[in-house]
């Protein structure tokens, strides 16, 4: 069976989100690409690569996931660069047994409200997927107190 940190890795599309950065409309397309990495020799560490277009470009958030050895399902994401005094928790709460999408919570940064992303191995989740997805939020606490900020991203 793979590891939480293996099933994670490659691209992942924000299908519905509660983010307002994702919601606002001049950020379209935001995509989570994660990689295994050995930075600094430390293990169960992932790359982890935002990207997005803003007006006509492509842009890129590039920080480090670091998971929580008390909780594998969760992560304190680290930026890079200039990014690099910027932290955030999340972690996956729900998780397809097939792997084609997850819901992930976040908390409340400085910059940011707590919040939920759904995330999708392709672009769009039929309707009916959506739907059991956000029935499952709706019985899981974390999650259900978010379910009525989260809106479906348009596919462009």
């Amino acid at each position: 069976m793979k590891s939480l940190i293996q099933a994670l890795v490659g691209t992942w599309f924000i299908c519905s989100t509660s983010f307002p950065m994702w919601l606002k409309g001049d950020k379209t397309n935001p995509t989570f690409t994660y990689s295994i990495t050995d930075k600094k020799g430390e293990t169960n560490v992932l790359l982890d690569e935002v990207k997005y277009q803003h007006k006509g470009e492509s842009k890129t958030l590039t920080g480090f996931d670091y998971q929580n050895p008390a909780d594998s399902a969760a992560f304190v994401w680290r930026g890079k660069g200039v990014l690099s005094l910027v932290r955030s928790k999340w972690k996956v709460v729900l998780q397809d047994p097939d792997g084609q999408w997850a819901v992930i919570w976040f908390s409340k940064t400085l910059f940011t409200p707590e919040g939920v992303d759904i995330i999708s191995r392709t672009p769009q989740l039929p309707e009916k997927t959506l739907n059991h997805i956000k029935s499952l939020m709706a019985d899981t606490p974390t999650l259900a107190k978010q379910l009525a900020n989260v809106r479906d991203l348009p596919v462009r």
